[in-house]
């Protein structure tokens, strides 16, 4: 094994991966893979599951679709049971799935506010409760939350949403410090706006696209392949001695 397979591969690992039947989620669980990772792979949508699952198994590793609502807290318990005795062991959690209602402040309903919080952040504690259950008793595992720079900056219409970011950003630091005497290391990527193709028709707003360029002082919107890097190394021996903290995927846009 070469020094970088044994610093940043992911052999013999297995990972779940949440929101993962399109988007950001989708092409993760496809780079862990490759990786050398098998994935279970969590999303609603059952059809698109086994499309990425088809996709992983091109790869040579293992790929399990685990229909499931996030919203379903009391149903998490027997699904990541079911991802345990299938692979046998939980190495890697990658909490993707998240969503934005962006409205300003004062059109925001108390609906809106539930399913952005219960979402975002609710349904990532939970399963972090229910996935830390495999990893306590191997004294090993890696947890990646998916926070944004929202969780830093504000900006329009994100008023829910930033505040779901900043909570995850403490759950983070808190599941950090609360199992690291279990060897669980906790932490977070926090992306700028990424192109995608559920992204692409917001930014068919030119003012809005222009606006977000200007706070990116490397001038470009992200890309889904820019998360790979912080996702493999958070994941990998090579960030062995790295918890609690947060990756800024973001451009620059923090640095103002």
């Amino acid at each position: 094994m070469g020094f970088i397979q044994e610093l940043f591969g992911l052999d013999g690992k297995v990972a779940i991966v949440t929101g993962a039947s399109k988007g950001i989620g989708k092409e993760v669980a496809i780079a862990l893979a490759k990786a050398g990772a098998h994935v279970a792979l969590i999303a609603r949508n059952e059809h698109e599951l086994n499309e990425v699952a088809k996709e992983i198994n091109q790869t040579g590793k293992k790929a399990l679709s685990v229909p499931m609502d996030l919203l379903d807290v009391d149903g998490m318990a027997g699904k990541v049971e079911e991802i345990y005795n299938y692979f046998g062991r939980i190495d890697i959690l990658v909490n993707n799935a998240g969503i934005n209602i962006p409205k300003s402040a004062m059109e925001v309903t108390e609906e809106d506010w539930d399913k952005v919080l219960d979402i975002n952040l609710k349904s990532v504690f939970f399963l972090c409760k229910n996935v830390a259950k495999y990893m306590i008793p191997s004294r090993e595992g890696k947890i990646i939350n998916m926070s944004s720079q929202m969780a830093f900056v504000g900006y329009y219409k994100r008023t829910a949403y930033s505040s779901s970011k900043g909570g995850l950003l403490q759950l983070t630091r808190s599941l950090a410090i609360d199992w690291s005497k279990y060897n669980i290391k906790v932490n977070s990527i926090a992306p700028t706006f990424i192109e995608t193709p559920m992204t692409k028709p917001m930014f068919e707003d030119k003012a809005f696209l222009e606006d977000v360029l200007n706070r990116i002082p490397l001038g470009r919107l992200g890309k889904t392949e820019d998360l790979f890097g912080a996702i493999i190394y958070l994941s990998s021996s090579a960030s062995d001695m790295v918890t609690g903290h947060t990756i800024m995927v973001d451009g620059g846009w923090t640095v103002w």
